[in-house]
């Protein structure tokens, strides 16, 4: 069973672990364990910014994490391998639409089929395309909730 909880100083080891893992199994020529104090640093960043991040625990051990910032920005979200498949992924989203009922948005590497998949499946859609940081192309996603339907009165 998934639990989601916010993000405390016993996930500190654990999420920079599944960061790498999985980063550096989909993208192999780039250096992420490198990269796991600029996880940490951006992490620290975001939460002094107000921005949720929601682990997602496994038996007591943490799976995934996903980001939310108080404008709807999901900067990060990532499963780790094991958990992959398994409806963690489902679950962070859901706790994600509920940290931000009005809406999220994202990017996501544009050669990420996967990623685009599952978010297209939880109802985001495509808004737009541009290079990140590092001049990868992304596609920039959004989800937005149905607006509630009408209720027509009997005459």
């Amino acid at each position: 069973m998934t639990r989601i909880v916010a993000f405390t100083p016993a996930h500190r080891a654990a999420i920079p672990d599944l960061w790498v893992e999985a980063w550096a199994a989909a993208y192999p020529a780039i250096d992420f364990a490198a990269r796991r104090g600029w996880l940490l640093d951006r992490l620290e960043r975001m939460e002094a910014e107000g921005a949720r991040i929601l682990v997602a625990e496994v038996e007591g051990s943490p799976a995934g994490f996903v980001t939310v910032a108080p404008d709807g920005w999901i900067d990060q979200m990532l499963v780790g391998l094991a958990a992959q498949g398994s409806g963690v992924a489902a679950a962070l989203m859901a706790a994600a639409k509920a940290a931000s009922p009005s809406g999220l948005d994202l990017d996501v590497n544009a050669d990420n089929a996967r990623a685009i998949a599952f978010y297209r499946r939880a109802g985001f859609v495509t808004t737009g395309h541009r290079l990140n940081e590092q001049g990868r192309p992304v596609d920039l996603m959004a989800w937005r909730p149905e607006p509630p339907a009408l209720r027509l009165r009997p005459s």
